[in-house]
């Protein structure tokens, strides 16, 4: 019997080679950016309304009797940003102007620089011995202004008040403390104090060169307090009608 000549197809490839096999150095993915979350509401710094007289002593807490709190959603509403980092894990010096924002050692700041723009930072200690003419710079920056760009401030050591305006003209003081990180809008009424303790190390980042000119009240046709009241004011006011 004649016998068949052999076949000359190959056979299939087994299924494990089918489905197992990859090339092995295919780029792979970037991981994905996540945004550093603002803290729960619960962390975010003690606020309360300030007396409406005349604040005469601006490094005591000045607060109503009883005390009247604000709440981190009300600040959220003023357009009021913040975050908690960690300074102690790392080394900052207590003066340099400009500082590089890109020798961040600390990883969480640096991503928050890099999704905010951030690409200016200056480091300053507000105290008696590292400030000159102290108690009149301290004064000064307690003068009702408002700024052309957004205010930025990351406490690094001490503590400090910053008050805002509210909608109803108010003062609100907001006690930062170290490792705070808050964002003031650009337009807003605002001031600043050290506390009681007389210090404190700062970092101030900016979006583009710094431009640190305060506009004092009242100034309601600048450009920047205009836009502040229709996104923040005016939009709160159509959204409780």
């Amino acid at each position: 019997e004649r016998q068949k000549p052999p076949s000359t197809q190959k056979p299939p490839p087994e299924k494990s080679q089918q489905t197992s096999e990859r090339p092995s150095k295919l780029p792979q993915p970037p991981p994905p950016i996540t945004m550093i979350p603002s803290p729960p509401d619960s962390s975010w710094p003690d606020a309360w309304l300030m007396p409406p007289a005349e604040c005469t002593d601006q490094k005591a807490p000045n607060r109503r009797s009883p005390n009247v709190p604000v709440t981190a959603p009300q600040l959220r509403s003023l357009g009021i940003s913040y975050w908690h980092l960690d300074p102690s894990s790392h080394s900052y010096p207590p003066l340099a102007v400009p500082w590089n924002p890109q020798d961040s050692p600390d990883p969480h700041l640096s991503q928050l620089r890099d999704e905010r723009g951030y690409s200016y930072a200056d480091i300053i200690t507000v105290h008696p011995d590292t400030l000159p003419e102290y108690e009149a710079k301290v004064k000064s920056f307690f003068e009702e202004h408002i700024h052309d760009a957004e205010e930025i401030r990351y406490v690094l050591g001490g503590s400090g008040y910053f008050d805002v305006r509210n909608e109803e003209d108010e003062w609100v003081r907001i006690h930062v403390k170290t490792g705070d990180l808050i964002t003031l809008p650009e337009g807003i009424y605002h001031r600043f104090t050290v506390d009681e303790g007389d210090c404190i190390h700062a970092m101030r980042l900016f979006i583009g060169q710094p431009v640190w000119t305060p506009f004092n009240r009242p100034c309601e046709e600048h450009e920047s307090r205009k836009w502040y009241v229709r996104e923040f004011l005016e939009a709160k006011e159509e959204e409780e009608v």
